[in-house]
Protein backbone atom coordinates (compact mmCIF):
# COMPACT_ATOMS: atom_id res chain seq x y z
CA UNK A 1 0.00 0.00 0.00
CA UNK A 2 1.15 3.53 -0.80
CA UNK A 3 -0.26 6.34 1.34
CA UNK A 4 0.45 9.99 0.51
CA UNK A 5 -1.02 13.06 2.18
CA UNK A 6 -1.03 16.55 0.67
CA UNK A 7 -2.17 19.92 1.87
CA UNK A 8 -4.99 20.45 -0.64
CA UNK A 9 -7.40 18.47 -2.85
CA UNK A 10 -5.65 19.96 -5.88
CA UNK A 11 -2.31 18.47 -4.82
CA UNK A 12 -3.70 15.05 -3.89
CA UNK A 13 -5.74 14.93 -7.08
CA UNK A 14 -2.73 15.78 -9.21
CA UNK A 15 -0.58 13.12 -7.58
CA UNK A 16 -3.29 10.49 -8.01
CA UNK A 17 -3.64 11.47 -11.66
CA UNK A 18 0.11 11.18 -12.16
CA UNK A 19 0.12 7.63 -10.82
CA UNK A 20 -2.86 6.66 -12.99
CA UNK A 21 -1.03 8.10 -16.01
CA UNK A 22 2.11 6.13 -15.18
CA UNK A 23 0.11 2.89 -15.01
CA UNK A 24 -1.61 3.65 -18.34
CA UNK A 25 1.69 4.39 -20.08
CA UNK A 26 3.23 1.23 -18.67
CA UNK A 27 0.34 -0.90 -19.93
CA UNK A 28 0.46 0.71 -23.39
CA UNK A 29 4.19 0.05 -23.57
CA UNK A 30 3.81 -3.59 -22.54
CA UNK A 31 0.56 -4.59 -24.25
CA UNK A 32 -0.27 -1.93 -26.82
CA UNK A 33 -3.35 -0.71 -24.96
CA UNK A 34 -4.45 0.16 -21.43
CA UNK A 35 -7.72 -0.66 -19.70
CA UNK A 36 -8.94 1.97 -17.26
CA UNK A 37 -11.72 1.82 -14.65
CA UNK A 38 -13.13 5.11 -13.35
CA UNK A 39 -15.21 6.29 -10.43
CA UNK A 40 -17.12 9.56 -10.33
CA UNK A 41 -18.43 12.06 -7.78
CA UNK A 42 -17.30 15.41 -6.46
CA UNK A 43 -14.23 13.91 -4.78
CA UNK A 44 -12.77 13.08 -8.19
CA UNK A 45 -13.04 16.56 -9.74
CA UNK A 46 -9.41 17.61 -9.15
CA UNK A 47 -8.03 14.26 -10.25
CA UNK A 48 -9.89 14.48 -13.57
CA UNK A 49 -8.83 18.10 -14.06
CA UNK A 50 -5.22 16.96 -13.89
CA UNK A 51 -5.53 13.59 -15.66
CA UNK A 52 -6.98 15.11 -18.81
CA UNK A 53 -3.89 17.33 -19.24
CA UNK A 54 -1.28 14.57 -19.00
CA UNK A 55 0.66 13.09 -21.90
CA UNK A 56 -1.12 9.80 -22.60
CA UNK A 57 -2.00 8.14 -25.89
CA UNK A 58 -5.70 8.08 -25.17
CA UNK A 59 -6.38 6.39 -28.52
CA UNK A 60 -4.98 3.24 -26.89
CA UNK A 61 -7.09 3.45 -23.72
CA UNK A 62 -10.27 1.41 -23.13
CA UNK A 63 -12.47 2.91 -20.42
CA UNK A 64 -14.97 1.31 -18.05
CA UNK A 65 -16.71 2.84 -15.06
CA UNK A 66 -18.11 1.64 -11.77
CA UNK A 67 -21.81 2.33 -11.51
CA UNK A 68 -24.97 4.09 -12.62
CA UNK A 69 -28.40 4.73 -11.15
CA UNK A 70 -31.30 2.53 -12.23
CA UNK A 71 -33.89 4.26 -14.45
CA UNK A 72 -32.03 7.58 -14.54
CA UNK A 73 -31.65 9.28 -17.91
CA UNK A 74 -28.15 9.65 -19.24
CA UNK A 75 -28.92 13.36 -19.64
CA UNK A 76 -29.70 13.89 -15.92
CA UNK A 77 -27.18 16.01 -14.07
CA UNK A 78 -26.54 13.11 -11.65
CA UNK A 79 -25.92 10.52 -14.37
CA UNK A 80 -22.42 9.11 -14.19
CA UNK A 81 -22.46 8.59 -17.95
CA UNK A 82 -23.01 12.32 -18.36
CA UNK A 83 -20.38 13.08 -15.71
CA UNK A 84 -17.69 11.10 -17.54
CA UNK A 85 -18.58 12.44 -20.96
CA UNK A 86 -18.46 16.04 -19.74
CA UNK A 87 -15.62 15.89 -17.19
CA UNK A 88 -13.40 13.32 -18.87
CA UNK A 89 -14.04 12.30 -22.47
CA UNK A 90 -14.85 15.77 -23.80
CA UNK A 91 -11.65 17.21 -22.29
CA UNK A 92 -9.25 14.70 -23.84
CA UNK A 93 -7.08 15.81 -26.77
CA UNK A 94 -8.09 12.72 -28.76
CA UNK A 95 -10.87 10.09 -28.61
CA UNK A 96 -10.52 7.02 -26.43
CA UNK A 97 -10.05 3.67 -28.13
CA UNK A 98 -13.43 2.78 -26.63
CA UNK A 99 -15.67 3.68 -23.68
CA UNK A 100 -18.02 1.17 -22.10
CA UNK A 101 -20.68 2.76 -19.93
CA UNK A 102 -22.92 1.26 -17.28
CA UNK A 103 -26.50 1.71 -18.48
CA UNK A 104 -29.22 1.61 -15.83
CA UNK A 105 -32.04 2.06 -18.32
CA UNK A 106 -33.94 -0.48 -20.42
CA UNK A 107 -33.08 -4.19 -20.14
CA UNK A 108 -30.69 -4.04 -17.21
CA UNK A 109 -29.91 -7.78 -17.22
CA UNK A 110 -28.91 -7.59 -20.89
CA UNK A 111 -26.88 -4.45 -20.23
CA UNK A 112 -25.00 -6.17 -17.42
CA UNK A 113 -24.37 -9.28 -19.52
CA UNK A 114 -22.91 -7.23 -22.36
CA UNK A 115 -20.74 -5.13 -20.06
CA UNK A 116 -19.52 -8.16 -18.13
CA UNK A 117 -18.36 -9.82 -21.36
CA UNK A 118 -16.38 -6.72 -22.31
CA UNK A 119 -14.92 -6.27 -18.83
CA UNK A 120 -13.81 -9.89 -18.52
CA UNK A 121 -12.06 -9.94 -21.91
CA UNK A 122 -8.81 -8.81 -20.25
CA UNK A 123 -7.65 -7.49 -16.87
CA UNK A 124 -8.10 -3.83 -15.97
CA UNK A 125 -4.70 -2.17 -15.70
CA UNK A 126 -5.66 0.58 -13.26
CA UNK A 127 -8.83 1.39 -11.38
CA UNK A 128 -9.51 4.83 -9.93
CA UNK A 129 -11.66 3.92 -6.92
CA UNK A 130 -13.24 6.58 -4.73
CA UNK A 131 -14.45 5.97 -1.18
CA UNK A 132 -17.90 7.18 -0.12
CA UNK A 133 -18.82 8.85 3.15
CA UNK A 134 -20.32 5.56 4.33
CA UNK A 135 -17.18 3.66 3.28
CA UNK A 136 -18.66 2.29 0.07
CA UNK A 137 -16.65 1.51 -3.05
CA UNK A 138 -18.72 1.87 -6.21
CA UNK A 139 -22.28 1.54 -4.86
CA UNK A 140 -21.42 -1.37 -2.57
CA UNK A 141 -22.93 0.18 0.55
CA UNK A 142 -22.36 -1.52 3.91
CA UNK A 143 -22.75 -4.37 4.46
CA UNK A 144 -21.16 -5.05 1.07
CA UNK A 145 -21.20 -8.41 -0.67
CA UNK A 146 -17.58 -9.58 -0.68
CA UNK A 147 -18.42 -13.05 -2.00
CA UNK A 148 -20.36 -12.70 -5.24
CA UNK A 149 -18.37 -13.66 -8.32
CA UNK A 150 -20.50 -11.49 -10.61
CA UNK A 151 -18.99 -8.40 -12.21
CA UNK A 152 -21.98 -6.04 -11.94
CA UNK A 153 -25.04 -6.36 -9.73
CA UNK A 154 -28.13 -4.30 -8.93
CA UNK A 155 -27.96 -2.87 -5.42
CA UNK A 156 -30.20 -0.90 -3.08
CA UNK A 157 -28.78 2.43 -1.93
CA UNK A 158 -28.74 3.19 1.77
CA UNK A 159 -29.88 6.51 3.24
CA UNK A 160 -26.39 7.78 4.04
CA UNK A 161 -25.33 7.19 0.46
CA UNK A 162 -28.40 9.04 -0.79
CA UNK A 163 -27.72 11.93 1.60
CA UNK A 164 -24.20 12.27 0.18
CA UNK A 165 -25.60 12.61 -3.33
CA UNK A 166 -27.89 15.42 -2.13
CA UNK A 167 -25.09 17.24 -0.28
CA UNK A 168 -22.91 17.11 -3.40
CA UNK A 169 -25.70 18.80 -5.35
CA UNK A 170 -26.72 16.01 -7.72
CA UNK A 171 -30.30 15.89 -6.36
CA UNK A 172 -32.50 18.37 -4.49
CA UNK A 173 -33.74 15.84 -1.93
CA UNK A 174 -33.25 12.26 -0.77
CA UNK A 175 -36.66 11.42 -2.22
CA UNK A 176 -35.30 12.22 -5.69
CA UNK A 177 -32.33 9.85 -5.43
CA UNK A 178 -33.07 6.53 -7.18
CA UNK A 179 -33.56 3.60 -4.84
CA UNK A 180 -31.28 1.31 -6.85
CA UNK A 181 -28.13 1.37 -8.92
CA UNK A 182 -26.09 -0.98 -11.06
CA UNK A 183 -22.72 -1.37 -9.36
CA UNK A 184 -19.48 -3.15 -10.06
CA UNK A 185 -18.87 -5.74 -7.37
CA UNK A 186 -16.09 -5.74 -4.80
CA UNK A 187 -14.41 -8.79 -6.35
CA UNK A 188 -14.39 -7.19 -9.78
CA UNK A 189 -12.82 -4.02 -8.38
CA UNK A 190 -10.16 -6.07 -6.61
CA UNK A 191 -9.29 -7.83 -9.88
CA UNK A 192 -7.64 -4.67 -11.26
CA UNK A 193 -3.88 -4.87 -11.60
CA UNK A 194 -3.50 -1.55 -9.75
CA UNK A 195 -5.86 0.63 -7.73
CA UNK A 196 -5.60 4.35 -7.07
CA UNK A 197 -7.88 6.18 -4.62
CA UNK A 198 -8.04 9.93 -4.11
CA UNK A 199 -10.21 10.77 -1.09
CA UNK A 200 -10.21 14.49 -0.21
CA UNK A 201 -12.21 16.61 2.21
CA UNK A 202 -13.29 16.62 5.83
CA UNK A 203 -16.55 14.84 4.96
CA UNK A 204 -14.44 11.77 4.13
CA UNK A 205 -12.37 11.79 7.33
CA UNK A 206 -14.56 9.27 9.15
CA UNK A 207 -14.55 6.89 6.18
CA UNK A 208 -10.76 7.18 5.93
CA UNK A 209 -10.37 6.51 9.65
CA UNK A 210 -12.50 3.38 9.46
CA UNK A 211 -10.87 2.19 6.24
CA UNK A 212 -7.33 2.47 7.55
CA UNK A 213 -7.94 1.65 11.18
CA UNK A 214 -10.76 -0.88 11.00
CA UNK A 215 -10.94 -4.57 10.24
CA UNK A 216 -11.58 -5.81 6.73
CA UNK A 217 -15.30 -6.49 6.93
CA UNK A 218 -18.48 -5.90 4.89
CA UNK A 219 -19.48 -3.07 7.26
CA UNK A 220 -16.46 -1.10 6.01
CA UNK A 221 -16.39 -1.96 2.31
CA UNK A 222 -13.36 0.20 1.47
CA UNK A 223 -11.22 -1.60 4.05
CA UNK A 224 -10.82 -4.50 1.64
CA UNK A 225 -8.65 -2.27 -0.54
CA UNK A 226 -5.88 -2.83 2.03
CA UNK A 227 -5.64 -6.41 0.78
CA UNK A 228 -4.79 -5.35 -2.76
CA UNK A 229 -1.15 -5.85 -3.75
CA UNK A 230 -0.92 -2.46 -5.50
CA UNK A 231 -3.18 0.14 -3.88
CA UNK A 232 -2.22 3.81 -3.63
CA UNK A 233 -4.27 6.14 -1.44
CA UNK A 234 -4.05 9.92 -1.77
CA UNK A 235 -5.46 12.13 0.99
CA UNK A 236 -5.45 15.80 1.87
CA UNK A 237 -4.97 17.22 5.35
CA UNK A 238 -8.70 17.37 5.98
CA UNK A 239 -9.51 13.77 5.03
CA UNK A 240 -6.47 12.40 6.88
CA UNK A 241 -7.18 14.25 10.12
CA UNK A 242 -9.47 11.65 11.72
CA UNK A 243 -7.14 8.69 11.35
CA UNK A 244 -3.90 10.40 12.27
CA UNK A 245 -5.36 12.29 15.21
CA UNK A 246 -6.82 9.07 16.58
CA UNK A 247 -3.50 7.30 16.01
CA UNK A 248 -1.56 9.98 17.86
CA UNK A 249 0.43 10.87 14.74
Amino acid sequence: MILEIYRTPEESGARAAARIADKLREAISLRGEARLLLSTGASQFKMFDSLCTLDIDWSRVVMFHLDEYVALSGDHIASFRRYLRERFESKLPMPLKSAHYVDGEGDIAANIERLTSLFCAAPIDVGAIGIGENGHIAFNDPPADFETDKTYITVKLDDRCKAQQVREGWFDSIAEVPAQAVSMTVRAIMSCRSLVSVVPGAVKADAVRKTLGGAVAPDIPAAILKRHADWALYLDFASAAGFFNDSGI
